[in-house]
């Protein structure tokens, strides 16, 4: 027999692959709230292109 034919692999029960709980899955394309007051300069911009997008993607519907 050649290396992993053996018998004592035969009867290992195969192991699961754990799943993600359905509270902590994050949808695509889901916004994400945060405080203004909080927010850096990264998170104005992040916005600011988000917005240009939805615009772009409503224009497109529209045409």
């Amino acid at each position: 027999m050649t290396r992993g034919q053996s018998r004592n692999n035969q009867h290992k029960p195969k192991d699961k692959l754990s799943q993600t709980p359905e509270k902590d899955i994050q949808r695509e394309g889901m916004d994400v709230e945060f405080a203004e007051d909080t927010a850096d300069l990264e998170d104005k911009e992040a916005q600011s292109r988000s917005r240009a997008a939805d615009k772009r993607a409503h224009e497109h519907d529209q045409s």
